[in-house]
């Protein structure tokens, strides 16, 4: 029998051991910051660009203890996260990158609106292509959507079905939402999509397009690889399909420094609808 390679071996890891542990420290974490204030509190700009809040950094020690757990039983790779930016766990030798936000929609924790979710991509390479394992945990309604490459997608459990094409762009989510950028989006869907939906969570707009609760999502402005690499490879798996815009499909870096746009839907003529509608419309100023 063929020795396993070291990335093979790094990529069989117990990541969802992790993932699932993470998500039950950070319910804990929740409720120890049970209002508005406790978790506004701000720690300074993390490495993705954006002000931390205190439950950012807070969310990311947990996840990053299972990083080192995983790490001390041998395996090496780069850990990608948002607040503390590329860090290396070994030699610096292995292609495994995993991309982690802790707490993507944390606007939406922070203002107790409960949609909110831990987000982790395993990558076997550079770039979103790359992604083998997907796991995102929203946990306003406490539903975990995990996909590995070329083995579907799930939801609780349960298989997202990839023959479900959806009802045409009955439902659009848009993200990275502020006024000014939506405006131009939404005038050119007149006529093409039904109704528009912004929950203020990328990954868990993604996971939605997985589910068909929307037939498509898009991001007006720029977002990163941790916002995205690991529910767009949850919503591929759930048949859907996604293009980052000026990455040839996926090809997007999963490295902090990539912004790029994205949009993902059930059908290539819903996909096609939404990418000329964000190139049509250009860059936000």
């Amino acid at each position: 029998m063929a020795q396993k390679s070291a990335t093979s071996t790094v990529l069989d890891a117990d990541w969802l051991g992790l993932c699932r542990s993470s998500v039950e420290t950070l319910r804990e974490l929740l409720v120890l910051h049970p209002t508005t204030e406790h978790r506004a509190t701000e720690t300074g700009r993390g490495a993705g660009g954006d002000q931390s809040l205190v439950i950012d950094r807070r969310a990311e020690d947990i996840v990053f203890e299972g990083l080192e757990a995983l790490h001390a039983q041998g395996h090496s790779f780069t850990a990608i996260s948002e607040e503390r930016g590329e860090v290396v766990f070994g030699d610096g030798t292995s292609d495994v990158r995993v991309v982690i936000d802790p707490i993507d929609g944390s606007l939406n924790a922070k203002r107790m609106i409960p949609t909110c979710a831990l987000s982790v991509a395993v990558a076997a390479g550079e770039t979103m292509e790359d992604v083998a394992l997907g796991y995102v945990y929203d946990f306003g309604s406490e539903e975990e959507y995990v996909a590995r490459f070329r083995e579907g997608a799930k939801v609780n459990g349960v298989p997202l079905d990839p023959e479900d094409l959806g009802r045409g762009l009955e439902v659009v989510g848009l993200e990275a939402s502020r006024p000014e950028w939506i405006a131009p989006i939404a005038e050119r869907l007149e006529g093409d999509a039904f109704k528009v939906r912004i929950i203020g969570s990328i990954a868990i707009s993604l996971c939605y397009v997985a589910a068909s609760r929307f037939d498509g999502m898009a991001t007006t402005n720029t977002c990163r690889s941790v916002d995205a690499a690991a529910a767009q490879l949850i919503a591929r798996e759930a048949g859907a399909f996604v293009s980052v815009l000026g990455h040839a499909g996926i090809e997007a870096p999963l490295d902090l420094d990539a912004r790029f746009r994205l949009a993902a839907a059930r059908t290539p003529e819903g996909l096609e609808t939404l990418v000329h509608a964000l190139t049509s419309a250009g860059m936000p100023n």
